[in-house]
Order: structure tokens, then sequence, then C-alpha cells
């Protein structure tokens, strides 16, 4: 029986490729399945043998502690040189952006509360 290694649902193309090489290196028998047409389904990495599924997830997680590690080193590596975003270099760079996604957020939170108000008495 298959078994669900990776969804890759949000995972970008280069962690996708670098997951495939990896299981590649490690002759790890596994297929994929496409992301439907919908968004229904976002597709994975599958194994095909369940005796490999062990190596496998210890495999990924190696590899995964290595990205996480990176992407942390990136991004203070940007904070020490002042090219990190922020809230307010978000602000200062596309306030009307900004300005729209505050007034919706209100918008939803007065939405969701309104039920609270009319049913209060």
């Amino acid at each position: 029986m298959s078994i669900l290694l990776l969804n890759l649902r949000q995972v970008p193309e280069d962690e996708a490729d670098e997951v495939r090489r990896l299981l590649q290196e490690h002759a790890i028998a596994f297929f994929e399945t496409q992301a439907s047409r919908f968004g229904i389904s976002a597709g994975g990495i599958w194994l095909a043998d369940e005796g490999q599924a062990e190596q496998a997830r210890q495999l990924l997680a190696t590899y995964q502690q290595q990205r996480r590690e990176q992407a942390r080193a990136a991004f203070r590596a940007a904070q020490r040189e002042g090219n990190a975003v922020t809230f307010l270099s978000e602000l200062r760079a596309q306030p009307l952006r900004m300005l729209a996604a505050l007034i919706a957020v209100v918008a939803l939170v007065a939405l969701c509360a309104l039920p609270y108000f009319l049913l209060r008495d």
C-alpha cells in the first residue's frame, strides 16, 4: 500500500524538486499525484514501498531541519542588513493595500460579532 510522504499543498517547487532528488539519491521508490483541476487535491509525493517509509521519513526530517536552519539564517542575515520584510516596511511600501487589508479584517470581525450584539437581549 502506498504511503503519503509529502503533501504538495503550498510547497515551493524548489523544495519539491529537492525532495525528489533526495529520494532518488537514496534509491527510494516514489511516485507523484498531480493537483486536481479545481484545487480540491494538492497532489503529493507517495512512497511505493512501505518498507522504505521509515528511512524516507528520517531523510525528510533531516532535510526539513536543514532547510529550516538555512531559512532562519537567511532571515537573520536580512535583518542584519536591514532588508527583512516587516509590517512597517510593508506599510511604507504599500499603504493603500495595507489599509484595505485592515478595513477587511475589521469588517470581518464586525460581521462575526454582529450575531452576539443582535442576540444579546
